[in-house]
């Protein structure tokens, strides 16, 4: 987030090319601006050393530490002057565990002049184990001085600019913390002509330090209350700054028009609800009621809706459709898989019956046409839907990517739906909102429960709408963690579970975290996952005839994955739906809006290669009726482990609301904001979307009311540049996903 022209000057300019063009490869840095919001990770106290136990395996470091010996051995050595190679060893330590460093050859002198007993430093390189032993390889070290202001007799010391307390940066092994730092210093004197992004009313009102003091004090504190008031301070600036991106987003389309869709009474709407075999839940009727009052107003509707797994928002989703049809419009619902579109296809019409046959013989007087639109269609049925959209005969089309497309033309399109939003971009999104007459009212769901503050800043220029109930005659779910690798006979048993669910009439699930036929080792971890293994991910071509060979032996065990063609994976899927299967193996394309409700079990492999949320998903797809389901989760992590305190976690709740938060806490923010989802750097450096909601609800309160007033924000000259740093093209399509 560059704040002003000013500190837009390119680090080459600074601090020379070779310098500036490591920091822009490897980490992103491009001018003054990016480097002054390069904030250190963690800061050492002088005196104080690194808790050298904790270090994360194969992942570069930065540690304080004290050398507590140093042995230089001689070998022999065939490829070394005179038949004779060198290798130092230094062993550091904190005062309680130790860490043995290693240099080889010619690297071996300047360390074994510096490193001497007793010699306090900071270290750079990758943790590795090494006869049992932690190790660095050959690492890069800078020395610290005892006094700060003696200049050591290399000349500036890291510690003449560090004062009490160290700031180590995230770094990376072409350019070290202290290195980083240095480039700070040269740059800093340059903070006081950063513009402030902040009305002053705002800032004086919440006691916040000015944005040149924040910089320094973020980056050379002399107490810890100077990092405290910094992290205040910039956490405002990035919370107010995307609440006003997102606030300004939607004012502008608060003033765009649109076409009141109100149904028309003893309509389509009226006539499905009276033939529903069951009572809509008090959550249905009330986001129902607010998806109407959303569809009557003369500006379009932007809303999430977002539920717990199996909640009904496809019927709360049918509903505001149908509503649209009555009133005269179309309304398309977008899917992101064929598997899904297909599916949703087939549960509409099921819901529908003859509603759903318009213009054919048994059709109901207020029938419409439903219509699948996906890439795979023939050539004939892909004319005839086509044709049925551009004349209005049909009402409401279901598709993939495929509805984007310049070919596809609406008579009046009302209303778009888009399910698992995250899954779509920007374009594609816009694309279809483009087709209709005046930009059609939106309808956003996602399956994948969010908190409360994640939804005020990735999705915060939507309104929410939360279901969090569960439709009457839905079943509980039981889920255990298989541990395979610790009691074997516990999978024995699980296979067992499943042939007795199979024996009562009903049907699993088997999924796996690849296809199978790949090269070794592409099956993707999460990334949450940090204690990886080295044994390929299992994969459904293997398992399913492993399985079929082997403990489930005469039962009718199907496969579906998605380098499958389309016509047979619904080939597959309606099989299964009709009950001509027993047990499908599958990857994640189940994942989201399967629904058989015979299916009762279900067994992830490798459990522990799934994200909290996406198992959550998956878990979703059982218990989907009647009878009480159960979800297996089989791991070969050992107990302690990270992974498995997750699939604990996931065993112990049902509550997707929870899930997502632990599952956000175990991740950087990064993942969630940033990269995963835009491309560009995340624009969250040290504000925390979880901890940090008292100021995130604040800052959208404080934007809002900002915009009201002034939507162009004159006067506020600190404040638009950092909108249009932080609005870069990325970042802009990223905002846009809402």
């Amino acid at each position: 987030m560059d704040l002003v022209p000013a500190l837009e000057r390119p680090l080459k300019n600074v601090l020379g090319a070779a310098t500036a063009k490591v920091m822009a490869e490897h980490l992103g840095l491009h001018t003054v601006g990016d480097l002054l919001h390069h904030y250190p990770r963690r800061y050492e106290e002088r005196g104080q050393l690194t808790h050298l136990a904790d270090l994360p395996m194969d992942e570069h470091v930065t540690v304080v530490a004290q050398v507590a010996d140093a042995r230089l051995h001689t070998f022999a050595s065939a490829r070394a002057p005179r038949g004779k190679g060198q290798r130092l060893e230094v062993t550091i330590t904190d005062g309680s565990g130790r860490v043995q460093l290693v240099f080889f050859g010619n690297g071996v002198h300047k360390p074994h002049k510096d490193l001497l007993p007793g010699t306090r430093a900071m270290f750079a390189g990758k943790v590795s184990v090494f006869n049992r032993r932690l190790q660095l390889a050959h690492p890069a070290y800078e020395l610290l001085r005892g006094d700060p202001d003696e200049p050591g007799e290399q000349g500036e010391t890291v510690e003449s600019w560090a004062g009490a307390l160290i700031p180590l940066y995230p770094a990376t092994a072409k350019l070290e913390s202290w290195k980083i730092g240095k480039a700070v210093q040269t740059v800093l004197p340059g903070v006081q002509e950063a513009l402030d992004p902040l009305p002053d009313a705002l800032r004086e009102g919440r006691g916040l330090v000015s944005l040149p003091e924040a910089l320094v004090k973020i980056h050379r504190p002399q107490t810890k209350a100077d990092v405290a008031d910094a992290r205040a301070r910039l956490k405002w600036d990035e919370a107010f700054v995307l609440q006003v991106a997102l606030a300004r987003r939607r004012h502008t389309d608060a003033q765009l028009p649109a076409a009141p869709r109100v149904p028309r009474p003893d309509g389509l709407l009226t006539t499905f609800d009276d033939r529903l075999p069951f009572t809509l839940t008090e959550g249905q009727q009330r986001v129902s009621r607010e998806i109407f009052d959303d569809l009557a107003t003369e500006h379009p509707m932007h809303r999430l809706l977002q539920g717990e797994v199996g909640s009904g928002k496809t019927m709360v989703a049918l509903r505001a459709m149908l509503a649209v049809v009555d009133a005269g419009g179309q309304a398309a619902l977008l899917a992101p898989t064929e598997v899904l579109a297909q599916q949703h296809h087939r549960s509409v019409t099921e819901m529908m019956g003859e509603l759903a046959e318009g213009g054919m013989l048994g059709g109901s007087e207020h029938a419409t046409k439903v219509v699948l639109l996906t890439g795979s269609m023939g050539a004939a049925a892909r004319r005839q839907a086509l044709l049925d959209l551009v004349t209005g005969e049909a009402g409401i089309v279901i598709g993939t990517h495929a509805l984007i497309e310049d070919k596809v033309q609406f008579h009046d399109l009302g209303l778009v739906v888009v399910d698992e939003q995250h899954r779509f971009g920007v374009e594609q999104r816009d694309a279809l909102r483009g087709k209709g007459k005046q930009p059609p009212h939106l309808l956003v769901m996602t399956a994948t429960p969010i908190p409360r503050t994640v939804a005020m800043t990735v999705f915060g220029d939507l309104e929410t709408s939360v279901l969090d109930q569960l439709p009457a005659g839905r079943s509980p779910i039981a889920s255990h963690v298989v541990p395979a690798a610790d009691k074997p006979h516990f999978l024995a048993r699980a296979w067992e579970r499943v042939r007795e669910e199979v024996a009562a009439g009903h049907q699993a699930y088997v999924v796996c975290p690849r296809i199978g036929d790949e090269e070794e080792g592409t099956g993707k971890r999460t990334p949450a996952q940090d204690d990886a293994d080295k044994r390929p991910p299992l994969a459904v071509l293997d398992v399913a005839d492993q399985l079929a060979k082997g403990p489930l032996q005469g039962l009718r065990v199907e496969v579906l994955h998605g380098r499958m063609a389309p016509d047979d994976k619904d080939a597959v899927m309606r099989r299964f739906a009709a009950g001509d299967a027993d047990v499908l193996v599958a990857t994640t394309v189940i994942e989201v809006g399967v629904n058989v409700p015979n299916a009762t079990a279900m067994v992830i492999m490798d459990a522990d290669r799934f994200g909290v949320s996406q198992l959550h998903q998956l878990r979703g797809r059982v218990g989907r009726g009647a009878a009480p389901g159960v979800c297996l989760l089989v791991t070969e992590m050992p107990e302690a482990s990270p992974a498995r305190q997750r699939l604990n976690a996931v065993a112990a709740t049902l509550d997707g609301f929870e899930l997502s938060r632990i599952d956000l806490e175990q991740r950087r923010e990064g993942d969630v904001l940033g990269q995963a989802q835009s491309g560009a750097r995340s624009s969250l450096r040290v504000l925390e979307v979880i901890e940090d909601e008292e100021i995130i609800a604040e800052a959208r309160q404080e934007a809002t009311a900002l915009v009201a007033a002034d939507p162009d924000l004159t006067g506020l000259p600190g404040l638009r540049t950092a909108l249009d740093a932080l609005l870069d093209e990325e970042r802009e399509q990223y905002l846009e996903k809402g």
